[in-house]
């Protein structure tokens, strides 16, 4: 008997403690910095950031800033639909508060405590700083609301269990830069910050391990299509990815959509070369920078 209360008191002690590793919590409001919102730097950042790629709706001239959501995301895990973040008040993000969007994107918990999916790229988000986040939201808050109502998340059990994603954050929610920079150049870290932040460039272009997160040991190297056809790219310096193109090739591509032998962009990196066609030059030339130094896989 009393082994048996030794071993009922462990596994109690056990629940409480992955119940406090696990359990959502948003940031406190002591992280946020003095800040003075910079909405010019929250559009560049949207840009960098493709948010109309996933969050745009089918009707475009009621959402033409391309917030109303609506994108249906066919996974092994289900089916996830792109939600709605348009300034409306109870449609959108609209209700939200400085606060409440930086614990969205840094932490993945939404304003009523919830753990978000990681459908929604917050494990590279939480790569970028405060200030940009803030800035970010003060840019989503110009823009029109929209009055889109999207379906609901259809998951597969136990895929529909949010508690189980906060044993997916202990293993795969890291802020920490993803490759080392051979020497300090701020043209370099100017490049690693927008791939492997709000760019989240690897949530694409990087293959997944088995439980979902990005495998890091294939940074970059190509995955398959979440469309569900063919592969990804490699678009590291290897000899099946960038090997052999410049860095001026690929500010070139991000520019204009042409490849160094004038093939085009295709697929869903239509939107993506659109978006990074309104960034500053300096941009696309630090993300080519930064592409030619990571490791070839």
């Amino acid at each position: 008997m009393k082994r048996l209360l030794i071993l009922l008191g462990l596994v109690f002690l056990a629940l409480l403690v992955t119940f406090g590793l696990t359990r959502p919590v948003s940031l406190p409001a002591s992280v946020l910095p003095q800040h003075d919102s910079d909405v010019a730097n929250g559009e560049r950042l949207f840009f960098a950031g493709g948010c109309k790629s996933c969050h745009g709706s089918a009707d475009t001239e009621t959402d033409a800033a391309g917030l109303g959501g609506g994108l249906a995301m066919n996974t092994p895990f289900g089916t996830f639909h792109v939600p709605n973040i348009s300034p409306h008040p109870t449609l959108g993000i609209g209700s939200w508060t400085t606060l409440d969007f930086v614990s969205a994107m840094h932490a993945g918990v939404s304003p009523d405590g919830r753990h978000y999916y990681p459908s929604f790229p917050y494990a590279s988000y939480t790569r970028m700083s405060f200030e940009d986040l803030m800035d970010l939201k003060s840019y989503l808050d110009t823009l029109p609301e929209v009055t889109n109502v999207n379906a609901a998340h259809e998951l597969k059990f136990p895929w529909n269990i949010r508690a189980g994603i906060g044993f997916w954050k202990l293993f795969n929610l890291d802020s920490s830069p993803v490759i080392p920079l051979p020497e300090d150049s701020d043209l370099l870290t100017r490049g690693r910050y927008l791939v492997e932040g709000p760019g989240h460039c690897g949530e694409c272009h990087t293959p997944r391990n088995r439980m979902g997160g990005l495998d890091y040991s294939r940074w970059l190297a190509g995955a398959p299509n979440p469309e569900g056809e063919g592969k990804v790219s490699n678009i590291t310096p290897a000899k099946d990815g960038l090997a052999e193109w410049s860095a001026g090739d690929i500010e070139y591509y991000l520019e204009s959509g042409l490849t160094p032998d004038y093939d085009t962009v295709g697929s869903s990196m239509v939107d993506v070369q659109e978006n990074m066609a309104r960034l500053p030059a300096e941009d696309r030339a630090a993300i080519a920078a930064y592409l030619k130094i990571i490791p070839a896989r």
